[in-house]
């Protein structure tokens, strides 16, 4: 079995509602998303002859994917008053509001599944929230 590893990495705060702990306040991570793709055979046809599949594209779709959540504040849905929310985008900053919990572990099961959707057959996704701390996905099987 083959595997390629791309990392790409985004800043942004969250905080986790209805946490007893320092983390139910608003805070920032440097947040960085490591995927692994997979392949039992290397592709044997023209330019791309010898590979899993083309760096570039990877990477292109990981800083697309990863990039939109720069430098926001993620917020689960239904976690904040609207108003609040209303406000806080009113005085111009970026609130991006997601259906998840935002911890470490959603989001590695996040980008798993959207590289997966996106035609990559992914064997794991690694969402450090510190240099030391790590969540990491992966499913049985693959597509």
């Amino acid at each position: 079995m083959y595997t390629l590893k791309s990392e790409h990495s985004f800043d942004s705060a969250h905080f986790l509602a209805q946490y007893e702990g320092k983390c139910k306040n608003i805070h920032g991570h440097r947040w960085r998303v490591e995927v692994e793709v997979q392949a039992r055979e290397l592709l044997e046809d023209g330019q791309l002859d010898g590979m899993v599949v083309d760096f570039g594209s990877l990477k292109r779709d990981m800083k697309e994917m990863v990039d939109h959540y720069d430098h926001a504040l993620i917020v689960q849905q239904g976690t904040m008053r609207k108003e609040t929310v209303s406000c806080l985008k009113g005085e111009g900053f970026r609130i991006l509001e997601v259906g998840f919990r935002p911890t470490a572990e959603n989001f590695a099961a996040f980008f798993y599944r959207r590289m997966r959707d996106r035609g990559y057959d992914v064997k794991r996704a690694t969402v450090y929230e510190t240099p030391t701390n790590s969540a990491a996905y992966e499913e049985v099987g693959g597509i």
